[in-house]
């Protein structure tokens, strides 16, 4: 009996994936748990491995494909399998062949074709939109040098890149100064669940500041022997990480989520999402029980979120579950701002940049290193008052650390 090989959840905010590249042939053997296929979504690239051991039946969805979450990809059937299959032929090139050129203009172009990677489907998609070439962008993020949506997105965001030699496919305005272009697939994305968070819960923001200057000189004094004794620097994230769970704990209702029409889920549990920037956008991997991580894990645990991130090779089931998020907008320079909720969860903090600032301490003005903090809520379950005393319980807990090291 045939076993189906199917396409896995794809996380809270992903809905369908392109089908990459197969990394097995029909007839081929197969061992389980052997990666078959790779699915590029908005944010990550995904393995799919072998449900079961046997000989790759058939591919039901080629490369190329758009898939949703259950469907079929293809068929493993029992046995040992047939001899492989000899490798195919390279593909033929998208692009339709042009005469060959003469001179060293057309040589160095010659060797920038050969050199560039090989796009992924969505990227190859993403390029054709934009008039792109593999050649502009050179290797890519993706295994074995292939680009990625994110290396294009990438290639895109840079000055360089809005002067496309020729004629984009896209709709031009009237004006010859403006140009309609298709959002791509994680912009469209991103638009969808940030009005989705809008449209359904009461958000309301509230501020408040924090003086930095405890945690700076208790990071300063121990930063080093701290790095020595757990292998990982000690940075602000994992204070503020410990300061939020301890407020979750008095205020559940902010670690909660409304379901229906009138069910709230309070979970005992704290699973932190935490915001990092990613050459594909922003991503919310999630550090599950929080609440059980002490400093020294929590720091490891986002420095090897922010690495994989970059590598894309974060799995999507560690962006999935979170009850509370923390976006940090201040390592970008945002002074203030009011973060949007990551459904359905009902809170999210906002850090941002740490700056000089005169202050009234003991009826004297000093220069103090002063932070905003702004906590978006969903009011239909979370008072104003729960909201207020959240935040005064992190900035507390920030500005005497030591309240964190006695549980208070």
């Amino acid at each position: 009996m045939a076993t189906e090989i199917l396409v896995p959840t794809l996380g809270e905010s992903v809905s369908t994936a392109t089908v990459a590249r197969w990394l097995k042939q029909a007839g081929e053997a197969v061992a389980a748990d052997e990666p078959l296929v790779e699915l590029e979504t908005d944010k990550v690239t995904v393995e799919v491995n072998a449900p079961a051991a046997g000989v790759l039946e058939s591919i039901t969805a080629q490369q190329g494909a758009e898939v949703e979450p259950g469907a079929l990809l293809g068929s493993i059937a029992a046995g040992s399998g047939a001899a492989p299959k000899p490798a195919a032929p390279a593909a033929a090139p998208t692009a339709a062949a042009k005469p060959p050129g003469t001179g060293a203009g057309s040589v160095a172009a010659a060797e920038d074709k050969a050199s560039a990677a090989t796009p992924l489907p969505a990227a190859a998609k993403l390029m054709a939109e934009n008039n792109v070439t593999p050649a502009q962008i050179g290797a890519g993020s993706a295994k074995d040098g292939r680009i990625a949506k994110g290396d294009v997105l990438d290639f895109l965001s840079r000055p360089a890149a809005q002067a496309p030699a020729a004629a984009p496919k896209t709709e031009r305005a009237l004006d010859a100064g403006e140009e309609r272009v298709k959002m791509t697939r994680l912009r469209a994305t991103i638009a969808r669940r940030l009005k989705e968070a809008q449209n359904t819960a009461a958000m309301l923001t509230t501020f408040n500041e924090v003086d930095m200057g405890a945690v700076m000189a208790l990071r300063a004094e121990y930063k080093d022997a701290f790095e020595k004794r757990h292998g990982v620097k000690l940075g602000f994230m994992s204070f503020f990480v410990s300061a939020c769970v301890a407020a979750l704990k008095e205020f559940p209702a902010v670690n909660a989520e409304v379901e229906g029409a009138d069910t709230v889920i309070y979970r005992k549990a704290v699973h932190m999402g935490i915001a990092v920037g990613g050459p594909s956008g922003l991503v919310v991997p999630v550090l599950r029980n929080a609440d059980e991580m002490g400093f020294a894990e929590i720091e490891k645990r986002i420095g090897d979120f922010g690495k994989r991130v970059r590598d894309g090779q974060l799995k999507l089931e560690e962006m999935a579950g979170g009850s509370f998020t923390i976006t940090n907008g201040g390592i970008y320079g945002s002074l203030m701002s009011t973060p949007i909720l990551n459904p359905p969860q009902s809170g999210i903090l906002g850090m941002h940049k740490i700056q000089d600032r005169p202050m009234a301490v003991g009826g004297k003005v000093e220069i103090r290193p002063m932070m905003y903090l702004a906590l978006s809520y969903d009011h239909r379950i979370v008072d104003g008052k729960e909201a207020v005393s959240f935040l005064v319980r992190v900035k507390e807990a920030i500005e005497d650390p030591r309240r964190l090291m006695l549980g208070l």
